[in-house]
């Protein structure tokens, strides 16, 4: 979102494996600006994803607004399928067959390997410009998604921007919820009981939605600072003291727990897990050696019919364990041999590597 209020990206097409569901599926429509309240950047979205992390506002509370289009697309594990060698990997309509005006195009491609990220596959774009990945264009009040485009609309999309940036979360391909190894399935739903976000009604008011927001804020605060005290003692009394606020009463057997497994508690680390516990639980799919092919491959046959990007970055996401560190070199490297195949000689830039020289 920062880079969308900074006028790098006005559409984002996020695509993204069946099992992470964050966002509602479609086009979304909505504004991103700063909040003249708080000087911080929110949205005028009402998606359950914003909305539990407190960062939807009403359009009149934000100045030098940016709109953003974001689509949100399905890609489903590549079959083979009655001989089609270029079966639809997207859900929605059917793919036609694209012909690729650039595929004559020969100049290296750069691609940035980078050690963190999102954890999906990403096409934005800027001004004139296109990051595949999740993308929005039409007026910021449109906030109902409208149903998946197709890879043609895509093309489409790009041709129009003239350039963009595709980012590709390795955890795309294999992902796990590093917190079920951190906790104990009793102190993991503790924490899912404190930090349960209850999702809104239908059809409701500006003035419901911001009550909702304000509601979850002070919720989330009251937590950090539960937390944040206990990390400076997390003595009986302090425990009590906590606990006897309306909801926060299962604080008492979370931190017995606790304790009985770690001499010191990270507290920081419990209320970081408890944000990812809110409406839904954080995607966790350990694939196996042919699923992680069979979703290469879909990527391969989409972007075979999409131009060229002007930037490649690759996340990760590793060092927070969310792409299983046992797997995240051999779909790296799986990744860029699909680079490779579609784009010619790459420029590689290793960041996260000590010598980060190109490769």
């Amino acid at each position: 979102m920062p880079a969308v209020y900074a006028g790098h990206f006005s559409h984002i097409v996020w695509l993204h494996p069946t099992w992470a569901q964050q966002i509602r599926e479609g086009k979304h429509h909505f504004a991103v600006g700063k909040d003249i309240s708080t000087t911080t950047i929110r949205v005028t979205s009402t998606d359950h994803y914003f909305l539990s992390d407190g960062l939807y506002v009403t359009e009149d509370q934000l100045e030098n607004q940016k709109p953003l289009q974001l689509d949100v697309i399905t890609v489903k594990p590549y079959k083979l399928s009655n001989n089609e060698e270029e079966k639809d990997a997207v859900s929605s309509a059917k793919k036609p067959k694209l012909a690729l005006e650039d595929a004559e195009n020969t100049a290296p491609t750069n691609c940035d390997s980078r050690s963190e990220g999102l954890g999906k596959d990403a096409v934005t774009q800027t001004r004139g410009q296109t990051c595949l990945g999740p993308s929005c264009s039409r007026s910021p009040e449109s906030q109902d998604p409208q149903p998946a485009i197709s890879t043609g609309e895509i093309l489409d999309t790009l041709k129009k921007g003239g350039a963009f940036v595709l980012d590709i979360d390795l955890d795309f391909f294999s992902v796990k919820n590093p917190f079920k190894e951190m906790f104990t399935q009793e102190e993991y739903k503790i924490l899912q009981q404190l930090y349960q976000f209850k999702k809104p009604g239908i059809n409701l008011t500006e003035e419901d939605l911001v009550d909702c927001v304000d509601t979850r804020i002070h919720q989330l605060e009251d937590l950090e600072a539960t937390f944040a005290d206990l990390c400076d003692g997390d003595d009986e009394e302090t425990v009590q003291k906590w606990a006897s606020n309306p909801g926060m009463e299962s604080l008492v057997p979370l931190v017995q727990s606790l304790k009985k497994r770690m001499e010191v508690p990270d507290y920081e680390m419990v209320h970081q897990a408890g944000l990812t516990c809110d409406y839904s639980e954080l995607p966790h799919h350990i694939s196996t050696e042919q699923e992680i092919e069979d979703l290469i491959k879909s990527v391969y046959y989409l972007l075979k019919n999409l131009p060229k990007p002007t930037l490649v970055t690759i996340a990760r996401s590793s060092l927070d364990d969310y792409c299983p560190s046992e797997q995240v070199d051999t779909i790296q490297e799986k990744v860029l041999d699909v680079l490779r195949s579609l784009y010619g000689t790459l420029d590689i830039h290793l960041v996260y590597s000590a010598e980060s020289s190109p490769s």
